[in-house]
């Protein structure tokens, strides 16, 4: 068995889910803020917006993290120290840093509305949505191409 293959695959598979959810969960509180006057509907939202941080987004990101430090561990093993001056590299874990700050905004938003706390705008959620994709579209060619300065 090839175990760098695995890893990957592995890898890739929790990086999708964790995308997902941070795709997601700021669309859940578009809807969330747009119907902040109907007690029943935000309860669902709640519900909806709860399960996908707890079920899918906290596992998918640490399963992220930790099958991507394998990686990169097999790697330098098997290649160097070198690996980490790649451009690439240096591209793809800023970005992984990022999304992490940013996973860990939107879990204080969501604790913020579940206080009843004013978390920001419709506008502001759908304009934030799209930052998840891009940095991604981002990362995946630096990856792909192996970027070089």
């Amino acid at each position: 068995m090839n175990w760098y293959d695995l890893a990957r695959g592995l890898h890739i598979v929790a990086v999708i889910a964790w995308m997902a959810g941070l795709l997601y969960l700021p669309r859940l509180f578009v809807y969330h803020v747009k119907h902040s006057a109907e007690p029943a509907v935000t309860g669902v939202f709640s519900v909806m917006e709860r399960n996908l941080l707890r079920i899918i987004m906290n596992p998918a990101m640490v399963i992220t993290w930790v099958f991507g430090g394998w990686l990169l561990h097999m790697r330098i093993t098997g290649g160097g120290w070198e690996i980490l001056a790649q451009p690439w590299l240096v591209v793809k874990l800023t970005g992984v840093v990022i999304l992490t700050g940013y996973h860990h905004f939107l879990a204080v938003r969501f604790k913020k509305l579940q206080a009843g706390q004013d978390i920001g705008t419709e506008k502001f959620w759908r304009m934030i949505n799209e930052l998840p994709i891009l940095l991604a579209l981002v990362m995946v060619l630096s990856v792909t191409l192996e970027w070089t300065w």
